[in-house]
């Protein structure tokens, strides 16, 4: 156990700009009185891990939960088994299932989920690895859909679907 910091007074975890838009998140949910919650599997909660840096994110952030094993992530929040055998457990349809699902397991009024292929092994010819799918959904039925591929290192595919998460939910909250 090391008994000096880890990181230095004006360090972070997560770049500025990306720690700016957890923040802008933030404030556009607590304009709109609402919480956030998320479901990740790709991103192993650094999207939660994100918003939580942000002094205050206890009052907006409610919770979120990481499915990285391939059955959590097919079934989990009540996605059918039909929709992961039919679409694969990294999917838009799966993602989206995800979000949805998370509304039905939280009071957030507006939830993001990720699924994707960090690499270096997963992908495939249609989804190469570095493709990412993102859904936010709203308890006013509100539903938006990304899908990327991120170039790069397991670690940047990583925080590019944090960012392209965060942009899509601060979109959703305007």
């Amino acid at each position: 156990m090391p008994d000096t910091a880890l990181l230095q007074a004006d360090e972070t975890l997560f770049p500025a700009p990306l720690l700016t838009l957890a923040a802008d998140v933030l404030a556009a949910a607590r304009a709109r009185n609402i919480r956030l919650a998320a479901a990740e599997t790709v991103t192993s909660g650094l999207v939660a891990a994100c918003l939580t840096s942000v002094s205050g994110a206890s009052e907006i952030f409610e919770r979120g939960y990481v499915l990285y094993h391939s059955s959590a992530k097919a079934t989990g929040l009540d996605v059918p088994a039909a929709v992961s055998a039919a679409h694969g457990a990294v999917s838009a349809e799966v993602t989206r299932g995800l979000a949805q699902g998370l509304l039905g397991h939280s009071e957030a009024g507006a939830t993001v989920a990720i699924t994707g292929y960090a690499g270096p092994g997963g992908g495939n010819a249609v989804n190469p690895v570095g493709t990412i799918f993102i859904a936010v959904a709203t308890r006013d039925g509100g539903l938006a859909e990304e899908r990327h591929v991120f170039p790069g290192s397991r670690d940047n595919v990583r925080l590019c679907a944090v960012q392209a998460a965060l942009a899509l939910l601060k979109s959703q909250l305007a």
